[in-house]
């Protein structure tokens, strides 16, 4: 059933659409849960008189129920789905109102919890409630075995001959969950009418009707794998063979995954340009990150050696400037003082040298691992690359081996007929 949910406030507003006999047929209060009133009008005014002690203004969370319209719905299966709501949403022992409205041979459900936890004083949050109730709705029309609408069919589940690379890769990354291979095969049985159809439907996912072993109704997916129809379907065989018609008329699981094989040459085709393409768009993006690097680099060795000439001329002069001229300095000579004085500057001289020269070694060392750095980054990238390339090969591999086979049946079949 389509479930549709929603936060708000208006309590009042709420309560008399929710009671009015005008637009209804029959409208039934069928249950008051937690709230001291026997009324709707008084449950919502309960639920905002205790809202008032929080910052909250939407107090309520509101959810209508809506089977199909041409199926009976008991009333055991309408508590179970607002039971199930329930803890999806996080508002197990609410108070909560339920209400039914038939109108023009319709029957639907409403649902109104008060979000005040009353112990905590605060709005219980309901992240991402819409993406929680369009999955339950799924489920229940699964479990009902109602026509799934085309809004709730999963669009993500579709044939991977029309992946792209990336999603094909994901796709083998990812083991596929049983649950949604039933619900593949329940929407494909839900939304057909007759054989074509649902053999439509299920390749619209990736999956091929086929004749099983033992004449029965399977289906086969791009990797090999075989299921089922009625057991995956959750239908009876004979429901099958009503819709589907005798598997005599279908091709056998090798003849199918021949099919396969050559649907799926054209993609491999595909995404091997597409990795062709990323290769040369890597090599030329690493190129330009390597002569920007080379550049920036180039720079700050520049911008180094300028400074430490900088460094070493005003450190040559202050030195220099230590000698004292005219008779001062040649008293300086007579006793000593110059020699002396030359030789703590040449001494300072070399441990400015050797300062310097650790100062372009350290940039050097940082050039040197930037560029290793790079070269780790870039390998990386193109054995990744690399590996993706493999796989693609061990992809064409295995189905063109399914082909080989499908060729060394026929020549197979030309001996036996001859």
């Amino acid at each position: 059933m389509i479930l549709n949910g929603n936060q708000r406030g208006g309590g009042l507003k709420l309560a008399a659409h929710l009671s009015n006999m005008i637009e209804n047929d029959h409208v039934e209060l069928h249950e008051l849960r937690g709230f001291v009133s026997e009324t709707m009008r008084g449950a919502v005014q309960e639920a905002e008189a205790i809202a008032k002690g929080t910052q909250c203004r939407q107090f309520l969370f509101s959810l209508s129920l809506n089977p199909p319209e041409t199926e009976n719905v008991s009333l055991a299966a309408f508590e179970a789905a607002i039971s199930a709501a329930e803890e999806r949403l996080g508002l197990v022992g609410q108070p909560r109102a339920i209400v039914f409205h038939e109108k023009n041979g319709r029957r639907h459900a409403h649902v109104v919890w008060s979000r005040i936890d009353v112990k905590e004083m605060k709005a219980i949050n309901l992240p991402f409630y819409h993406n929680r109730l369009t999955e339950l709705s799924k489920d229940l029309f699964l479990e009902h075995h109602w026509r799934l609408p085309k809004g709730l069919r999963d669009r993500e589940n579709r044939n991977p001959t029309n992946f792209t690379l990336a999603e094909w890769q994901q796709a083998k990354r990812a083991k596929k969950d049983p649950r949604d291979i039933k619900r593949v095969f329940r929407e494909a049985w839900q939304c057909s009418d007759d054989a074509a159809s649902f053999a439509s439907a299920l390749e619209e996912k990736g999956f091929y009707l086929a004749r099983g072993d033992r004449r029965g109704y399977v289906a086969v997916d791009v990797q090999g794998e075989v299921y089922a129809v009625p057991k995956w379907a959750g239908v009876k065989t004979k429901d099958v063979r009503g819709k589907v018609g005798k598997p005599d008329g279908y091709a056998s699981v090798e003849e199918t995954n021949a099919k396969i094989a050559r649907q799926m040459k054209t993609a491999l085709s595909r995404w091997e340009e597409d990795l062709a393409a990323q290769g040369d768009a890597l090599s030329r993006t690493q190129a330009k990150k390597q002569a920007r690097l080379k550049e920036q680099q180039k720079r700050e060795r520049e911008k180094l050696q300028a400074r430490l000439n900088e460094r070493s001329t005003a450190e040559a002069r202050i030195r220099q400037s230590r000698f004292r001229q005219g008779l001062s300095g040649l008293w300086d000579r007579l006793r000593g003082e110059h020699k002396r004085i030359r030789l703590e500057n040449e001494q300072a001289a070399w441990q400015t040298h050797l300062r310097h020269q650790k100062q372009s070694d350290d940039l050097i060392f940082r050039h040197l691992e930037e560029r290793r750095h790079l070269k780790r980054s870039n390998q990386r990238d193109r054995d990744h690359l690399q590996a993706q390339a493999q796989a693609l090969g061990q992809d064409r591999k295995r189905f063109g081996q399914f082909r080989r086979q499908e060729q060394l049946d026929q020549v197979s079949q030309s001996v036996l007929e001859r």
